[in-house]
């Protein structure tokens, strides 16, 4: 089922659709390295293979899990002797190039940069962490996508239309959620599911595809989750920012995602309490004090029990107001520090736990707010020369009533 032209190739269309950047580079004749960056089964090996078909060049595939350095330089060699006068750099393909190590990496720099290959890489991590800089440089990146349900449905007609095997046997393709559910956009999973769900003895007997024999056939869990890959900081990031940007029902469905995904409820719970922290903040602390109770209650009472207490959490952190002040305020207070480094504590503010620091002035002028009506009195604070703000008040109604205080207390000081 695999395709050797362009015509034949299912998806990616903002790469190889009309005038799109790969399909106007092929056209053209003239391919520079890059790396093709997605999730299982989108087409990044089959992409590479058309390539080279097209273009017919000499075409080298390395796989990152089962080569070397040495495995690399024989393919060096071997493409030096196979490039002739005016013939197109062979292509070297590297498969899962995010698992070659920096040596490994490092081997293939002098051959990219001299056109002695193009290389194309395929990988599902960032590159961005997985491919060294120097590398990186060399190679324009190209994101590829989760086939959309148009395109996996074209693909299970196609097969049973095209397949050696599946056209000879009495398909009807009668249910199709279960089916593109389970694929979750992989090209590879849903012809696995095909193949498993036509698996039978006669090929005379007549086969209904429904969600019914798809999930029975299956018989597993239908999220694709990798706790320790690119997966599981996607969706830990659409989880916070849809916290942050006030939608309790996008919030509610990543945190189902990572639950049937299997991450780690501490993880969650972690993130939680950081973000009632950084985006909620002043605006409404009691949020704090919930994704707290939240993540000792997790703690304390386990899955699947968990889930409701992380629920709770997510739907109150997800409606509440929002203020980053607090987040804004130490971050921009550690800057200046960094600016102005360790500038002298005031003498009134310092302790004299002895004679000497109290002969020496230390406390000495310092005023007991409490000793004052309102249990306030204006005195000096930040270091001498020091008149900086941190803390600017965001517009809620929590946070205007502190700058209202301030102001009464403090007059233009806090004025904005």
């Amino acid at each position: 089922m695999r395709p050797v032209t362009l015509d034949g190739y299912i998806g990616q269309q903002h790469l190889v659709g009309p005038q799109a950047v790969l399909r106007r580079m092929i056209d053209s004749g003239r391919i520079s390295s890059f790396i093709l960056w997605g999730p299982p089964g989108v087409g990044k090996t089959t992409l590479a293979q058309i390539i080279a078909h097209t273009l017919e060049t000499p075409f080298y595939t390395l796989s990152a899990v089962t080569s070397g350095v040495k495995d690399v330089r024989d393919v060096i060699d071997r493409a030096k002797g196979n490039r002739f006068f005016q013939q197109h750099s062979p292509i070297l393909f590297i498969d899962e190039i995010h698992r070659f190590s920096k040596s490994q990496q490092d081997s293939l720099l002098g051959a990219v940069e001299q056109g002695i290959v193009t290389l194309i890489g395929a990988t599902t991590e960032n590159p961005s962490f997985e491919v060294i800089r120097p590398l990186l440089s060399r190679c324009a990146v190209y994101v590829l996508k989760p086939l959309g349900k148009e395109d996996l449905l074209e693909l299970a007609h196609r097969a049973l239309r095209e397949d050696v095997v599946l056209k000879e046997k009495k398909v009807a393709l009668q249910q199709t959620d279960a089916l593109l559910r389970f694929s979750g956009g992989d090209a590879r999973k849903l012809l696995n599911i095909l193949e498993l769900v036509t698996d039978v003895d006669s090929e005379d007997e007549p086969i209904v595809i429904t969600d019914k024999l798809v999930a029975e056939r299956l018989q597993q869990n239908p999220l694709a989750y990798d706790k320790g890959g690119e997966l599981h900081y996607d969706i830990i990031s659409a989880f916070i920012k849809s916290i942050r940007g006030s939608d309790p029902d996008a919030a509610i469905y990543w945190l189902a995602r990572m639950i049937e995904g299997g991450e780690d409820p501490a993880f969650i719970a972690r993130r939680l309490v950081i973000s009632a922290s950084e985006d909620i903040g002043l605006a409404n602390p009691n949020a704090l004090l919930l994704a707290n109770a939240a993540f000792d209650t997790v703690q304390k009472i386990g899955w699947p029990e968990g889930r409701i207490p992380l629920a709770e959490a997510t739907i109150y952190l997800a409606s509440s107001p929002k203020s980053n002040s607090a987040y804004m305020a130490v971050n921009e207070a550690i800057s200046f520090v960094k600016k102005t480094g360790n500038q002298p504590v005031p003498l009134h503010l310092r302790n004299a736990p002895t004679q000497l620091m109290d002969e020496l002035g230390y406390g000495k002028d310092y005023k007991y707010a409490h000793d004052y009506e309102g249990h306030f009195v204006e005195q000096q604070f930040l270091p001498d020369g020091i008149h900086e703000r941190f803390w600017h008040p965001q517009p809620n109604p929590a946070e205007d009533k502190l700058h209202a205080r301030m102001t009464q207390l403090w007059g233009d000081r806090f004025k904005d």
